[in-house]
């Protein structure tokens, strides 16, 4: 029975069962690490959507690409963030809105029993940088002190139904869980699974992680960087002796004197012979031979793939003072503040409003609009005295709390 069979099956199974009203609303449908429970695959089994899934986290784990990785995870994860009130809804509509609020706040920061809101996440935004399929299971729990919980899922072993119809409440993804029958795939609902695609496209319903894009860089370098590596260590040859009219015997034993009391010795090799031999280079012998410019070209091209500056990967050759500040906020604009937005807006219309169905708010990072804090605060100090903004809207946008009148006025 093939993939797209069983996971019919698993949801057709799912169907009956709901409709018999045997469905528990409590407890984890997935499981954290679904790949211990199966290390080994049947022949022709795919366990996941994506082949190069492996390679690809392999490859995340060499130096530039762990570093370009880090630049992003780490900035979105350490970010200050807020919950707010979503434009276009009234603050005295909305009931219990302070409440709700630090509910929604507390569960966030407290995602799970293991997790905090860094761990949960950097985990999802790994999978989103390396492959583009970043996913969260999402738990309703009732509890109006902490309404959710949410639990990291391997966005690798996610499938995805290309003929969802649309409605939250029916399944549109599959979770391998590794085991055989029908218990392979376990369906989720729309309203039950968080998927952040990267670089999302329409022929195909898996994203692309910047990762896949830098694939054939960070293969060809790492192949140049093995090779300098032997090169370095004297593993590789590059020249080799040569011995005019020299006999069989004499060739053999020249190699077994070499080879058992100079070679790895450090000793003065002292030749005594009509003519002597001559060395043959078989490259230049400088540090041309190590490919170190086809290396800073591979890492250039990995930093675009990540969309950064090369300055970003550690090459600073053509960088000054006066455009290392401007890399620098290029880089966050261009690499950063478009995951980070698209990590709040899975936040804000898949947990608040799919799963909560609390539409009026919605989840934003705190410091996505600009890099520089003295910029940033010039800019709202002019905006206050051009009456543009309040001193209760420059409080909110900061994540503050609103004051009393009285203390404005004082």
């Amino acid at each position: 029975m093939g993939i797209t069979q069983r996971v019919r099956s698993a949801w057709e199974a799912f169907h009956r069962i709901q409709a018999a009203g045997a469905i528990a609303e409590t407890g984890r449908k997935t499981l954290a690490l679904p790949s211990i429970l199966s290390p080994y695959q049947r022949p022709g089994q795919q366990s996941v959507p994506k082949p190069t899934a492996v390679n690809l986290r392999r490859f995340a784990e060499m130096p530039v690409a762990r570093r370009a990785i880090n630049i992003v995870k780490d900035q979105i994860a350490s970010m200050d963030w807020q919950i707010r009130i979503r434009r276009g809804y009234d603050p005295a509509s909305i009931p219990d809105a302070a409440a709700r609020m630090n509910a929604l706040r507390r569960a966030l920061e407290e995602p799970n029993q293991s997790d905090s809101f860094r761990t949960l996440f950097e985990q999802v935004l790994e999978d989103t940088l390396v492959g583009g399929f970043g996913a969260v299971e999402m738990k309703a729990t009732g509890d109006p002190e902490r309404p959710f919980q949410l639990f990291a899922v391997d966005g690798a072993a996610i499938q995805l139904d290309p003929k969802w119809d649309g409605n939250a409440d029916m399944p549109r993804y599959g979770f391998q869980t590794g085991r055989a029958g029908i218990d392979s795939v376990t369906p989720l609902n729309d309203s039950e699974l968080i998927y952040m695609r990267l670089n999302p496209r329409t022929h195909t319903q898996f994203g692309l992680g910047r990762v896949e894009v830098a694939f054939e860089a960070i293969g060809q370098f790492l192949s140049a960087n093995r090779y300098a590596g032997r090169l370095a260590s004297n593993s590789v040859v590059q020249y080799a002796l040569w011995l005019d009219e020299a006999t069989p015997d004499q060739h053999d034993r020249l190699i077994r004197w070499w080879q058992d009391e100079i070679e790895g010795t450090g000793r003065v090799p002292v030749l005594s012979c009509e003519k002597k031999p001559e060395v043959l280079r078989f490259a230049g012998g400088t540090d041309a031979d190590l490919r170190l410019h086809w290396q800073e070209f591979c890492i250039r091209m990995i930093a675009n793939a990540f969309d950064l500056p090369p300055m970003m990967l550690g090459l600073v050759q053509d960088v000054n003072q006066s455009t290392a500040s401007e890399m620098a906020d290029h880089a966050f604009q261009a690499a950063v503040v478009p995951v980070a937005k698209l990590l709040a807006e899975h936040i804000t219309r898949d947990i608040f409003a799919k799963l909560l169905g609390w539409r009026e708010f919605e989840f934003t990072f705190n410091a996505l609009d600009t890099r520089n804090e003295q910029e940033e605060v010039a800019i709202q100090v002019q905006l206050l005295n051009a009456g543009v903004l309040s001193v209760a809207e420059v409080r909110a946008q900061r994540g503050l709390p609103p004051v009393a009148v009285e203390e404005v006025i004082a």
